[in-house]
């Protein structure tokens, strides 16, 4: 009786800690400069590879074990909220000469950053990087305050392997959008109410066209409406990967 007793217990307290990261899932692409790898690991948290330069995006803890993963040249956060924004996992993957990336918001919980505003672009250990804005237009907290406003957070576009890849952030379909060019792959938030509904990313892709599109940071709403949406936009191919 103690026996089980002992192992219910144990049973209970790994149960409360949480389930280990699912493996990640990834998607690889030919470039002039070897194979890019792109590693799904989870919500908003990417890993972007080509040869020896690893690429993170806002990576979070409960989406990797990020101690085990090579270390980051290059780390980029949307913004200052915590399922973006992890100072334990951006500490687990430093070395000496890791940029790390940010807005202004984060500059609090990631003193030493290099603060990106909007509009603004740089080159870090050979991956050209450019901030564009996110924020929402509709969707508001109860008094008002829009869940990103304007100018706190920024999306990405990085060029890596010669691809253009446009990684959103929290944002809904901005006007700014419709003025990238050139997108190869997208990532879109769909994760209501405080970014896209499936409407919204639809009309996004629509006005700037990658040629891949990934919607990520979900949750709950169904990524096969994206996939509904766009089925008669030749030109856009749509994956859908586990980034809840």
């Amino acid at each position: 009786m103690r026996i089980f007793l002992i192992g219910t217990l144990l049973a209970a307290i790994v149960a409360a800690a949480g389930a280990a990261p699912a493996a990640a899932s990834a998607d690889t692409f030919p470039s002039p400069e070897g194979t890019l790898t792109l590693t799904f690991l989870g919500h908003g948290t990417l890993r972007f590879s080509l040869g020896a330069a690893e690429v993170y995006v806002d990576p979070v803890s409960r989406y990797g074990n990020f101690a085990a993963m090579p270390k980051a040249d290059l780390v980029r956060v949307t913004h200052q909220h915590g399922d973006h924004l992890d100072a334990a996992a951006i500490e687990a993957l430093r070395k000496p000469g890791t940029v790390v990336v940010a807005t202004k918001a984060c500059t609090e919980k990631l003193p030493g950053a290099t603060v990106l505003a909007n509009g603004e672009s740089g080159t870090w250990a050979g991956v050209r990087v450019e901030a564009v804005p996110a924020y929402n237009l509709e969707h508001k907290r109860p008094d008002g305050t829009p869940f990103h406003p304007r100018g706190d957070g920024n999306g990405y576009v990085l060029t890596l392997g010669g691809k253009r890849i446009y990684v959103a952030g929290d944002t809904e379909n901005i006007p700014e959008m419709a003025l990238l060019k050139d997108i190869d792959i997208a990532f879109l938030p769909m994760n209501l109410p405080y970014t896209m509904t499936p409407e919204m990313a639809a009309a996004a892709a629509r006005a700037f066209r990658p040629k891949i599109l990934y919607p990520y940071h979900f949750g709950d709403t169904d990524p096969q409406k994206l996939v509904e949406l766009l089925k008669d936009l030749p030109g856009i191919e749509v994956r859908v990967r586990d980034l809840r």
